[in-house]
């Protein structure tokens, strides 16, 4: 009868470390991305649409003396030279450079003009970063902007921030999706740094002493 209770006290315990064993690298799965992983967010969307409030800077080849900075006004348009207001919101810089061409065609002021579009700032669209920075608030995108670079706009870190645990939120065909990142591992070349689009928000916890 002794023999019997022994051998299941064994058996029980053999089954509680088997248990445990498994249990051990279920936790590990289920933990935060201490491996490097790079967090699960959708791509950033390449909306190079220009909006009100835009900068951009035309260039027309072999005419030195024209302007070359504009701003999408409020109501989408932008006056050029000789071709005067063009509605240019909702337009990629390409589309705006193939009108402009036109435009100056028509007008007989050039007959082949090359004209050569790009975009400097993105005031129609923001990111926002809040929390442990020195600037917190919203800023206007720039073509590639990536987190890191959101964070040097925000003034950087405070002395208090947790570079380990910054949130990155972001709505992907009406979905909100929110991953946390370890912004010091992509200081230290272990993660890529992410690229950010339009409405993008970043919130960087406060170091727990």
């Amino acid at each position: 009868m002794v023999d019997a209770q022994s051998r299941l006290r064994r058996q029980l315990s053999r089954r509680a470390l088997l248990k445990v064993g498994l249990l051990v690298p279920m936790t590990m799965a289920c933990g935060g991305s201490t491996s490097g992983e790079a967090p699960r967010l959708a791509a950033a969307s390449e909306n190079t649409t220009l909006g009100p409030g835009d900068l951009f800077r035309m260039e027309i080849v072999g005419e030195p003396d024209l302007p070359t900075e504009f701003q999408v006004a409020a109501d989408g348009t932008v006056t050029f030279p000789y071709i005067h207001e063009m509605k240019v919101a909702g337009l990629e810089p390409q589309e705006v450079s193939q009108r402009v061409r036109q435009g100056l065609i028509e007008k007989k002021i050039l007959t082949d003009p090359s004209v050569v579009v790009s975009v400097t700032e993105y005031r129609s669209k923001m990111v926002t970063i809040l929390g442990q920075v020195q600037k917190p608030g919203s800023f206007p995108l720039s073509p590639g902007m990536t987190l890191l670079q959101a964070v040097s706009m925000a003034g950087g870190f405070t002395a208090i921030a947790q570079k380990s645990r910054v949130n990155l939120s972001r709505i992907k065909d009406g979905k909100a999706t929110t991953v946390v990142v370890n912004v010091e591992s992509i200081y230290q070349g272990k993660d890529e740094d992410i690229s950010l689009q339009s409405g993008d928000r970043i919130y960087v916890h406060e170091r727990v002493f």
